[in-house]
């Protein structure tokens, strides 16, 4: 599987922005899938998972009531909604795909991360 995400780009606090994660290959459709950020200096964040077929979804607490992840899976795509976004969110965003058996906020139980793009939200 290989993934691209986009989308990303500098909003002002408050604002929305929607993340876009591309797939392509073999399984691109029935695996479950998740969000990750990383800010510079500081260590790879779970953002939120979603099962591949879209009927369950979870949060960090950071995100909860402001992010959303769906999927369309018959366009083997995944999206990140991004909403009241706060200069704390800054981050590259990363989109990968959830291979393990344990927990899925875990960024050692995915594989596949595509090539993160940039979200920059200014005060």
């Amino acid at each position: 599987v290989q993934l691209q995400a986009f989308g990303g780009g500098l909003v002002q606090a408050g604002g929305s922005l929607r993340l876009s994660c591309a797939a392509s290959g073999r399984t691109s459709s029935n695996v479950a899938m998740g969000w990750f950020r990383q800010a510079p200096g500081k260590e790879r964040e779970f953002v939120g998972f979603i099962s591949w077929t879209g009927d369950n979804t979870y949060y960090a607490d950071s995100v909860k009531g402001r992010f959303t992840i769906s999927r369309d899976n018959a366009k083997n795509t995944m999206y990140l909604q991004m909403a009241i976004l706060k200069p704390e969110d800054t981050s590259v965003y990363y989109c990968a795909v959830y291979t393990g058996w344990g927990n899925w906020y875990d960024p050692n139980e995915y594989s596949y991360w595509g090539q993160g793009t940039l979200v920059t939200v200014s005060s």
